[in-house]
Order: structure tokens, then C-alpha cells, then sequence
């Protein structure tokens, strides 16, 4: 079984994206990214999933399909610990190959521990002036600058307004 997956084979939606401006590809961007983190997506593809099982998820860097085992579940991404070369994805459900309908997924078993839960991000992790991310309720990703740090919380200023956002539902954004 190959667990690569067959790159895309449609040459004319290629080349019309060969062709389309840089203005089009983010449009395009945008209504991908709202697709997949669309609630009812994300809640589709939750209902077959939980803690300890393992799932194929897409690795975009090598373009393959690898195996993790979950553990973790947020609302927008969920936490895997690969089997393979043992360190962990922060992933979008949308990366997940849903489970086969019917089928029990491999779960852990009693003698193999469960990887350590990586500790959830605090306080010190932080500084003001600092580029973050989060996901609000409505599951909309923001990106910001912390502008002032709270015991609890920290104050994210996105340029249309300012977020109080537990460190816990912080991502550093790296500039590249």
C-alpha cells in the first residue's frame, strides 16, 4: 500500500491557476481555509475520533501520508504524536483521513504508554510584542501582537481590535 498521495493530474485547473494573479490564489486561499474550518467540517470529522487513536493525517511538507496517534482534541486542531519519527503535529482536522465508516480504529493498548502531553503554553512563554495567533469561538484565526501581558490572559491587539486570549489558545507566529 503507498502511502504517497498521487500529486493533482488536472493540467487545465493547473495551468488556469498557472495564470491567475497573485490577488486571485489569496482570494482562493481564503475560501479554502473557510471551507475546511468550517464548524460543521470540523464537527463531521470529529465524531469519529478520540483520544489514543491513530489516524492517517497529511504531511504537506513531504507530501505523504503518515500515521499519529491523538492526543489531544481542541476545537480548530487537534494534537497527534507521530508513530514514526515520535514528535508531534499540531494539525487542522481537514489534514485527517477520516476513519472508514464502520470500522474501530486501532486504539492504544495497555502495555504501550501514551506520549507524554506536551505542557500547554503560560505566561512565561510570552512577551509583549510578541506575533501571535488564535482561534476565537466562532473557529476564525487572528493574528496579532500582545500588547500588554495579564496574569490569565493576554491582550492582543489583530489591527481591528483587541483580544484578551488565555496563553493557552496562543501560537507564536514565526516571520519568514
Amino acid at each position: 500500500m503507498s502511502t504517497r498521495t498521487p500529486p493533482m493530474q488536472d493540467a487545465t485547473l493547473i495551468e488556469a491557476l498557472n495564470h491567475a494573479t497573485s490577488l486571485e490564489l489569496y482570494q482562493l486561499s481564503a475560501l479554502v481555509e473557510r471551507l475546511m474550518t468550517d464548524p460543521r467540517r470540523v464537527v463531521a470529522t470529529r465524531k469519529d475520533l478520540h483520544l489514543g487513536q491513530v489516524v492517517r493525517f497529511y504531511d504537506a511538507r513531504r507530501d505523504t501520508m503518515r500515521e499519529g496517534r491523538i492526543i489531544e482534541m481542541r476545537d480548530a486542531q487537534l494534537t497527534l504524536h507521530d508513530t514514526q519519527q515520535h514528535v508531534h503535529w499540531k494539525l487542522p482536522y481537514a489534514a485527517i483521513e477520516p476513519p472508514q465508516p464502520g470500522s474501530r480504529p486501532a486504539t492504544h493498548s495497555q502495555a504501550a504508554p501514551s506520549p507524554p502531553v506536551p505542557p500547554k503554553p503560560t505566561r512565561a512563554d510570552f512577551t509583549r510584542g510578541d506575533k501571535v495567533s488564535f482561534t476565537d469561538r466562532h473557529l476564525q484565526t487572528h493574528v496579532g501582537v500582545i500588547t500588554r501581558s495579564n496574569p490569565k490572559t493576554a491582550s492582543v491587539d489583530t489591527g481591528e481590535a483587541t483580544w484578551s486570549v488565555p496563553y493557552d489558545a496562543l501560537r507564536r507566529v514565526l516571520d519568514v
